[in-house]
């Protein structure tokens, strides 16, 4: 596959993210697609490694076959098992090594775009996750989390905010199982807002996964908070998506016109689902992702612009719901 033209533009019709999506396709035939082009030659190596130790394999079973002499099987067993074993090694490898090389370009061109702290580059730690703790305290899922995995965690400053995010997987106990159920999976984002007097709790579910948040919302109208719809001027917004506040809080300061229609158009966009939760001087964003981004593949090309994007489109969604509210507050 060859690197892509930077003049498609289909993948949004707003011009500034028009303009930001010509700087990722440009970015990508430049800097991106180069590191891919290694990393396929990486894999057809392997590949063609799988390829002979598995004809060599299959010709030692054949000649044990006929031979049929026990103590040369278990002579063979030796050098077939570390054979597998090297091969399981390789491939491991490969998959670890692809995702952190074409995470850390993605990052850094994200730290360009963005109103990020020049003096705080982006850091990026493909085994680490967020805090269960920190998960929970965005109220958005009251579970017991008995399964919480997660990775690819990515931290830095939008202006003088700090954040944190990372990929998680979050399931708990089935009531009409034994098994587990998913509570989330996909990108997950906490920001800490720097002022100090910042206040208000304001949390966004999805309005169609209502019945599979009934704990979520009793645990929040409990304490005082109470449905703020009619609040929501935007009746895209509002049919999309449940909004609840305490009764201090005054919605449209914190969850403004520009960030309502930005969150509109990529669930359209995407038709993945997005979570908001303001808790006085904390921010958290979820958005949901039903398989594991940008896992390489091993028997098909992984030159593809479309795995790439999808990673960056998840990443930078929420990283501009956060850095809408620091230029809003």
């Amino acid at each position: 596959m060859e690197a892509l033209p930077a003049s498609d533009q289909s993948f949004s019709d707003d011009s500034a993210k028009n303009k930001r999506l010509d700087e990722f396709r440009i970015f990508y035939n430049h800097t991106i697609f180069p590191e891919l082009v290694r990393m396929e030659r990486l894999r057809l190596r392997l590949l063609r490694l799988l390829l002979v130790a598995s004809l060599l394999m299959f010709g030692i079973l054949i000649f044990q076959f006929y031979v049929n002499l026990a103590v040369l099987t278990l002579l063979m067993a030796i050098p077939i098992a570390l054979a597998i074993g090297y091969l399981l090694y390789r491939i491991q490898e490969f998959r670890q090594t692809f995702k952190p090389h074409v995470v850390n370009l993605i990052t850094d061109f994200i730290d360009d775009g963005l109103n990020f702290d020049p003096q705080t580059p982006l850091k990026y730690d493909p085994k680490r996750k967020i805090e269960k703790s920190v998960f929970l305290s965005s109220r958005l899922f009251v579970t017991d989390a008995r399964f919480y995995e997660g990775e690819d965690f990515i931290e830095g400053k939008i202006g003088e905010m700090p954040f944190e995010l990372s990929e998680l997987d979050v399931r708990e106990n089935s009531p009409v199982s034994s098994g587990l159920k998913e509570v989330f999976r996909g990108v997950f984002l906490h920001a800490t807002f720097p002022e100090e007097n910042t206040e208000g709790e304001i949390l966004v579910w999805p309005r169609h996964r209502r019945q599979y948040l009934s704990r979520s919302i009793k645990d929040f109208t409990f304490d005082g908070g109470k449905n703020v719809d009619k609040e929501v001027l935007n009746l895209s917004f509002r049919s999309q998506f449940l909004t609840y506040a305490d009764e201090d809080t005054h919605v449209i300061s914190i969850l403004s016109e520009p960030m309502q229609d930005s969150i509109v158009q990529f669930v359209e966009k995407t038709g993945k689902d997005i979570y908001l939760s303001f808790q006085d001087r904390d921010i958290f964003v979820a958005v949901t992702e039903d398989k594991d981004l940008l896992e390489p593949y091993l028997f098909r090309s992984n030159l593809s612009f479309e795995l790439i994007f999808e990673f960056f489109e998840s990443i930078h969604v929420v990283l501009r719901i956060a850095e809408e509210f620091d230029q809003t507050h």
